[in-house]
């Protein structure tokens, strides 16, 4: 009975070793997903060196008085918008009124003193009239009829510095309007108030600035740049612009080139056409990428590469065709590409247009 109960326990651990030894490992495989592919290329591009500036309106206008006389109203603030012929600001009048009521005068007595000299002057071209039948029939001396035409060339000559006199009066009264028209100050063009330097109370001299005013319409940025640069710029030249307070890129086109430097920093003006933009009004900050020399820079299309917040990555497909997640660090976009600073090479592939699809350890198949 002893025999049985020996192989039994042999038997078992035998039996146990069996059981727990494994097969050979089975490789799970990668599920699939179909998109697009796209590669990164390495790239000649211009080195950008920025150039900053204010955004500006293509017309501005300085409103200022013309005449010296205190300001009684200012009709308008910063931010109002005004159309073109509008009065802004009212000056003190009444001295220009003075000076009108004064010309009115002088040229109502001239006016007065011309008609009584012509009324002399017709009496005495009648009375000529007369003295030339009676001298032609020898009825007055030679003396006598020398008197009367003196006496008629002397009115007609009257007449005549009268009427000089009543058109120097005709101009001082002109003079005098427009004096007093200068004590409403008006809008050149409807735009907006950027600036207003002058409250009522305040003397104004001519020329002192009262008021800015910028045109609706085109805008512009005034952007300086280096002496060392300006043999590179030309009219009609394209630079990519930023403008900060609406977060937007555009391309702006060199309209005008102030040909004389600032001493002060040895700079250039440059004025910059922007095209039309929601949002974006005069004196928001912006910045204008000018180009330098070439570079060589890793470049991927903008399509590829996914932002969240202040992170970007790509998918990049591995030798096996496997999408791995891959951060990377943007530089400027060309166009519908980015510069990729960091995190890929050239060559590599990418998952073009992946949305909002976790790829990330999935075979890719190209569609």
């Amino acid at each position: 009975m002893k025999r049985p109960i020996l192989i039994l326990f042999l038997a078992v651990p035998l039996l146990l070793a069996g059981c727990t030894r494994q097969g050979p490992a089975v490789h799970a495989t990668p599920p699939v997903a179909k998109a697009t592919l796209v590669k990164s290329i390495s790239q000649q591009v211009p080195r950008q060196i920025p150039i900053t500036g204010t955004v500006h309106s293509k017309e501005t206008a300085t409103i200022s008085a013309q005449v010296p006389a205190t300001i009684r109203q200012v009709l308008v603030h910063a931010g109002d918008r005004v159309h073109a012929g509008q009065v802004l600001v009212r000056l003190d009048s009444a001295a220009m009124n003075a000076g009108l009521n004064r010309a009115l005068a002088a040229q109502q007595a001239v006016e007065k003193q011309q008609q009584a000299a012509a009324t002399k002057a017709s009496l005495a071209k009648s009375t000529l009239h007369r003295y030339e039948i009676l001298k032609k029939e020898k009825s007055v001396s030679p003396q006598e009829f020398d008197v009367v035409e003196r006496h008629a060339q002397a009115a007609e000559l009257q007449v005549q510095a009268l009427n000089a006199q009543a058109a120097e009066a005709k101009a001082a009264v002109a003079s005098a309007r427009t004096q007093l028209g200068y004590t409403e100050l008006r809008a050149p063009f409807a735009g907006t108030v950027t600036a207003r330097m002058a409250d009522p109370g305040t003397l104004a001299t001519p020329g002192m600035p009262i008021l800015q005013i910028d045109q609706r319409g085109p805008l512009q940025l005034y952007a300086t740049v280096d002496e060392s640069l300006i043999g590179a710029v030309h009219l009609g030249m394209k630079m990519p612009v930023t403008v900060d307070g609406i977060g937007q890129s555009m391309t702006g086109r060199v309209a005008e080139i102030v040909p004389a430097a600032d001493p002060a920093s040895r700079t250039f003006l440059l004025k910059l056409d922007l095209p039309h933009r929601k949002g974006m009004r005069p004196g928001m900050y912006a910045t204008a990428q000018f180009p330098g020399a070439l570079r060589s820079v890793i470049m991927a299309p903008q399509s590829a590469v996914i932002q969240r917040g202040s992170l970007a990555y790509v998918y990049v497909l591995d030798a096996n065709g496997v999408a791995q997640l891959q951060y990377v660090t943007l530089g400027h976009t060309h166009g519908k590409d980015v510069e990729v600073l960091s995190g890929l090479s050239a060559g590599e592939q990418l998952v073009n247009e992946p949305g909002d699809r976790d790829l990330a350890g999935r075979r890719i198949e190209a569609q």
